[in-house]
């Protein structure tokens, strides 16, 4: 089967959570691909190391060197991967061999900012893959454009937030999605007007087709959304989302919010344990 995990930045924490639990239940899935922190939260799922984003995320919130101005001079974003890749040494090391493991796909997605389209680089595609999910994760109107074989590239989640589709385009019969906002969540829709200055004419003029994605992303969200609970009340994906509303921010410094979405992860991920297997095992009934 296939794990698509939604971004969000520090909501991210809840993924982390799940993850946790559908490692300790021994869930390994053939393919994993992940958006922004989904990507983040995706390395350390595939290389099976319990607990380790949430150390990092919870450790080194209040670190300079990894979120804030020092990150921003050292990495040109708001995000210090120099110093979290650096520290994959460190809390506790990386299991790069296990990551690297070429039975198990793992995917980031990455916005190209000419085209604007995603684009799903793998641990085949030929450049480093802490490279790609740096780009995955390098958040728009606060991050340079990540140079990856002759293009550039920003967050995921300019063009794609949460990439089911492609999982059933790959033929996965399987899909689980782990998503950082409760099901009823929408994003709030910007009136239309041409004339009108946004935060996405930064981009106008030199990747005016990423301007349009940015103007379009809400609705595109939502769009997704509505997609998905359709196909999870259909039976055709299996997804799991808060079971409360998140009030956590994308850059939230409150650490007892961060540990409580973690534990929020974690329990709704226990307790959607004995569903999700039984979800699975039609596949493998199916295939027998």
């Amino acid at each position: 089967g296939c794990l698509v995990l939604e971004g969000g930045a520090f909501r991210g924490l809840y993924t982390s959570g799940v993850l946790d639990a559908l490692m300790e239940a021994n869930l390994n899935f053939q393919c994993t691909v992940g958006v922004s922190a989904g990507a983040m939260n995706g390395m350390n799922y595939v290389s099976g190391q319990i607990g380790r984003s949430a150390r990092i995320n919870l450790r080194y919130r209040h670190d300079s060197r990894y979120v804030g101005m020092h990150a921003v001079r050292r990495n040109h974003g708001l995000i210090g991967f120099d110093f979290v890749f650096g520290k994959m040494d460190e809390v506790p090391d990386f299991d790069k061999q296990r990551f690297f493991d070429p039975k198990r796909e793992f995917y980031a997605v990455v916005t190209n900012v000419h085209t604007a389209q995603p684009e799903y680089l793998g641990k085949d595609y030929g450049g480093s893959m802490y490279q790609a999910v740096r780009a995955s994760a390098s958040m728009p109107y606060v991050s340079k454009p990540v140079p990856i074989r002759q293009q550039y590239y920003l967050d995921g989640g300019c063009s794609m937030n949460i990439p089911f589709q492609w999982a059933i385009d790959r033929g996965f019969e399987k899909i689980v999605v782990v998503k950082t906002q409760h099901p009823d969540y929408r994003k709030p829709l910007k009136p239309h007007d041409a004339h009108a200055h946004t935060k996405e004419d930064i981009y106008r003029s030199e990747y005016p087709d990423l301007a349009d994605a940015l103007v379009r992303a809400n609705a595109r969200y939502n769009q997704e959304c509505d997609t998905l609970a359709a196909l999870a009340d259909a039976g055709r994906v299996f997804v799991i989302a808060p079971s409360e509303p998140v009030t956590v921010s994308r850059l939230e410094p409150d650490m007892e919010k961060l540990g409580r979405l973690y534990y929020l992860g974690y329990e709704d991920g226990k307790r959607e344990t004995a569903r999700l297997q039984e979800y699975l095992k039609g596949q493998e009934d199916e295939e027998t």
